[in-house]
């Protein structure tokens, strides 16, 4: 799994380096820097792929602080199962109705990132997830489709970024090869194919890998 998780980062990479250079080259347009943290707010899902490669730079934190911010992700999910008590461990999102997502994940929830430092940069800024990566910014293919045409109200205050090619990437063949990679790392886990296994950051930092591949098994297609 460890070639696995190496070859995903690799594609996170280019990702970096597409972000790179949109900075480069609209610098004037383009508000995102290292200490910024106004996306750094509320909870979103991300994906198992996601969640594994973030572990390993959770892994290399100190032991205290890793113990004190896996404290804090573990209060944060019982708290969330409270609002729905089939939200339960190990915290898998797919587990429940996705119309009731909306519900642990409310767009005003304005609560710092658990891995969010005290200067706002990201404790594990290498092995942030792909969401992290691509936010501020819309998503518009090299064909020109847009993926998603949303982007940080702090960027692009006097321009459409939909009208500049130059920050067009191939983002339909990107979201393949992860698609690819996810499956392939369900398959390793499970010996079964899945396309979606979802959990949100808190339950990626406390997860038992153990625990977890029995329930994906058992989760219907």
């Amino acid at each position: 799994m460890d070639a696995l998780l190496d070859r995903y980062g690799l594609l996170l990479g280019e990702v970096d380096a597409w972000f790179r250079q949109c900075l480069e080259l609209h610098p004037e347009l383009i508000a995102c820097q290292h200490g910024c943290s106004e996306c750094c707010r509320g909870l979103f899902d991300i994906t198992l792929l996601d969640a594994l490669y973030l572990r390993r730079g959770f892994d290399k934190l100190p032991e205290r602080q890793k113990t004190e911010i896996a404290q804090a992700a573990t209060q944060r999910l019982e708290l969330l199962a409270r609002v729905n008590p089939e939200f339960s461990e190990p915290w898998l999102l797919n587990g429940i109705p996705e119309s009731d997502w909306d519900a642990l994940m409310p767009e005003d929830d304005d609560t710092p990132c658990l891995l969010l430092s005290k200067t706002g940069g990201c404790l594990v800024y290498e092995y942030r997830p792909m969401t992290c990566r691509l936010n501020g910014i819309p998503l518009i293919d090299d064909s020109g489709e847009e993926l998603f045409d949303e982007w940080c109200t702090l960027n692009f205050t006097e321009e459409d970024p939909r009208r500049l090619a130059t920050i067009r990437f191939g983002f339909t063949q990107l979201f393949t090869q992860e698609l690819h990679l996810f499956q392939e790392l369900i398959r390793f886990l499970t010996g079964s194919a899945r396309n979606e296994v979802d959990l949100f950051i808190p339950a990626a930092l406390v997860m038992d890998r153990a625990r977890i591949v029995p329930v994906i098994s058992a989760l219907k297609p």
